[in-house]
């Protein structure tokens, strides 16, 4: 018998499934062939694995090869089959062990001279290998360090194909090679800004606290150069440290990005900004053949900045209402469904006309009404609907500079350490549910266990009774009033607490 088997792991979005890779050699016209619904770049394994196992010392022998990837009805991508589909022809043809191929799941991209190249993907392909009982998962070495941040795993990191031929047990003298490393990754840690850095803005930080302790979406309207990007650089520098699943989960996504990701987990929360010339695909995720992950993916446990949102064309904006209201990104092809975590903090930024000076002091606006409204209007209402926290954000003015002067400035350590304790908080009242934010309860919860009585509701139930709140928006009212109950270290809302949710919300001062 000529067929070798081992395994290999196709993503379709931050699932994965384990791939059977088996490999036959036949006394028929020399070919090689791979089955099992692989798109291009796969089909062009033929070539790199030919030429790589010449070039590691092992050529394969000119018969006819077929390989196939079971289950056959799964679509795969990308050259991550590489390493899998070379082990599986080298064992078939006798040249490495079988039983050590079959023990080991491969991952990897082989290069014309057989070193294997880094390989984006490699961790949530590692989670997604252990999860399903495949421990020893054999990596290139330039992903070797995120490979080893899943716990369970047994990495065995190959700088070549003929290394891990050797590992295999093939009768080959090792040869020193220098692996392939991965490109520098260069970003400026969001923590170095601090919110003591804000000034004249005091209900602004108060309400970025709020929104940061339950987990609020966040929209602020203001003119330009009044501090809306100021704010929002600074939101991540105020949330706390991620779990170890939640780092898991943000490092799968950078990943899967093509992002490297170095030994050492990063707790600290992500932060996005995409330009107002982003397409759906590159909010979202998207794109032909394998599916990536888009800005809202990558910042997942983190915060996703629109500045300028009514540039933005509004398909692309609508296309968040769905991940906003269910914390998933679903993206549907003909063939597959990808779906990404889509848990961010969204902080909308917008001007209040198109020149930016509509409602100033000196009345220096000259949008016409219908202008005004066109703009605005650009935000659909129902992805309005959706954000927590409205706010107006109004020009710094002389005697605010001097007052933020003459008072102690806040620190984002200190504002960090409250937000943590009121995020603890919620997660001890809310442990016996599957949710630990305030921004992720049902109205069924809210109505249910977390139910507040009339007198403290009364407010919001004459707005809603007014149309002034939608049931929508009654709902995340409610959110937002646990939220600011937890910061003041108490133990339900109080009508108070109620009402400077619906200020929050509407503006609405009561």
């Amino acid at each position: 018998m000529t067929v070798a088997r081992t395994w290999a792991v196709a993503l379709i979005g931050l699932d994965g499934t384990l791939i059977e890779v088996e490999a036959d050699i036949s006394a028929q016209l020399p070919a090689f062939v791979i089955i099992g619904l692989g798109d291009r770049s796969l089909r062009e394994a033929e070539g790199r694995v030919r030429q790589a196992a010449s070039n590691s010392g092992c050529r394969l022998a000119p018969r006819h090869i077929t390989v196939n990837l079971s289950p056959a009805s799964l679509p795969k991508h990308g050259a991550t089959f590489d390493l899998a589909i070379a082990l599986a022809c080298l064992a078939a043809d006798g040249m490495v062990d079988r039983t050590s191929v079959d023990r080991v799941v491969h991952i990897g991209e082989l290069g014309l001279d057989g070193r294997l190249r880094p390989t984006p993907g490699v961790l949530p392909a590692v989670r997604s290998a252990v999860r399903e009982g495949r421990a020893i998962v054999m990596v290139p070495t330039a992903n070797a360090e995120e490979a080893r941040l899943v716990p369970g795993a047994t990495v065995v990191p190959v700088g070549s194909l003929r290394d891990a031929a050797i590992h295999h047990g093939a009768d080959l003298d090792a040869r020193a090679t220098e692996p392939i490393q991965a490109a520098p990754h260069g970003d400026v840690p969001v923590d170095d800004l601090d919110i003591g850095d804000v000034v004249g803005q005091s209900e602004a930080v108060d309400a970025l606290e709020t929104a940061a302790a339950g987990g609020h979406h966040v929209m602020m309207l203001g003119p330009p150069g009044a501090g809306k990007t100021m704010l929002a650089e600074r939101l991540p520098g105020i949330l706390p440290d991620l779990s170890i699943d939640e780092a898991l989960e943000t490092a799968s996504v950078r990943s899967l990005a093509g992002e490297p990701i170095d030994g050492t987990l990063c707790v600290r929360p992500g932060y996005e900004a995409p330009h107002h010339t982003a397409t759906a695909a590159a909010i979202v995720g998207g794109g032909s053949g394998m599916i990536r992950p888009g800005a809202a993916a990558r910042a997942v446990n983190g915060v996703l900045f629109l500045d300028e949102a009514p540039e933005f064309p509004r398909t692309v904006l609508d296309a968040l209402r769905q991940p906003l209201e269910s914390g998933v990104i679903t993206i549907h092809r003909a063939n597959s469904v990808a779906r990404f975590p889509g848990r961010f903090q969204l902080v909308i930024a917008a001007n209040p006309c198109p020149c930016g000076q509509y409602g100033s002091a000196d009345g220096a606006c000259t949008c016409p009404p219908a202008a005004i409204r066109r703009y605005l209007g650009r935000l659909s209402g129902p992805l309005r609907d959706r954000v927590d926290i409205h706010l107006n954000i109004p020009r710094v003015s002389a005697a605010h500079l001097r007052a933020a002067r003459a008072s102690s400035a806040l620190h984002s350590s200190d504002v960090r350490e409250r937000v943590a304790a009121a995020r603890a908080r919620a997660a001890e009242r809310l442990k016996e549910t599957p949710w630990t934010r305030n921004s992720e309860v049902t109205g069924a919860w809210l109505r249910g266990d977390g139910a507040l009585s009339r007198g403290v509701t009364a407010v919001i139930d004459r707005a809603l009774e007014r149309g002034g709140l939608t049931m929508r928006g009654y709902d995340r009212v409610l959110r937002v009033a646990w939220s600011v109950s937890d910061l003041a270290e108490s133990s339900r809302p109080t009508a108070e607490h109620v009402g400077k949710a619906l200020y929050l919300r509407k503006g609405i001062a009561t």
